[in-house]
């Protein structure tokens, strides 16, 4: 995916794996049920001495059989931690600087959408508000994704109406969630339907109106 050189400045890629070793691995939205224990483990029917089968014992539910993503890896691009300042990814990529990250197409940029409102992002009436060139990036990705999910920080707060008039223009869906919790769903929805569908944008947890430099 190429970025328009306009765009760089509130866009930049990061990149798909982290030099050096990778960190532990703290995944936000990995769902393991636990293993069966003994009692619930299929029980064998056993033969008496008559050559009659013994009746059949009660067999407990395999609860692992049913989590059918639990085999399947999450993608690169995937929030391991939620940090104050930033995030670290599934590939070992942080980002640490206060910048919020854009997850689309299996890549990920930096993002700073308080780049045009004075490092603001709540207006006077409380919603959260950017300026539509927060999304431009979007508007270059093409087949595009069908949902993108908005983390906009320690809490949620509704949308401008000009902010998700931006969006829906785009032809995608919006979820606006905390960031711990959008995260967590991208996560999930990202290994259930791929990076192709759904997309994140998020803003770290200690962000702050005002306190930006």
């Amino acid at each position: 995916m190429s970025v328009h050189p306009a765009l760089r400045a509130a866009f930049r890629r990061l990149p798909a794996v982290a030099r050096g070793p990778a960190p532990t691995v703290f995944h936000t939205a990995r769902f393991h049920t636990s293993p069966p224990t003994q009692n619930m483990r299929r029980q064998t029917v056993q033969h008496n001495s008559s050559g009659k089968d013994s009746a059949a014992t009660s067999r407990g539910t395999d609860f692992s059989s049913l989590d059918i993503f639990g085999d399947t890896p999450a993608p690169s691009t995937s929030v391991d931690m939620c940090m104050s300042n930033g995030f670290r990814l599934n590939n070992g990529v942080q980002v640490s600087n206060g910048d919020g990250i854009l997850l689309v197409g299996g890549e990920a940029f930096s993002w700073r959408p308080w780049t045009h409102r004075e490092k603001r992002l709540v207006n006077a009436k409380g919603q959260w508000e950017v300026d539509s060139s927060a999304f431009e990036l979007l508007g270059l990705v093409w087949p595009r994704p069908d949902l993108l999910i908005l983390g906009l920080g320690p809490e949620i707060r509704p949308l401008s109406p000009e902010t998700r008039r931006c969006i829906t223009a785009l032809g995608m869906r919006v979820e606006v969630l905390d960031t711990r919790n959008a995260a967590s769903q991208f996560n999930l929805l990202a290994t259930e339907r791929g990076v192709d569908d759904v997309a994140a944008a998020l803003i770290p947890i200690g962000w702050k109106d005002e306190v930006r430099k």
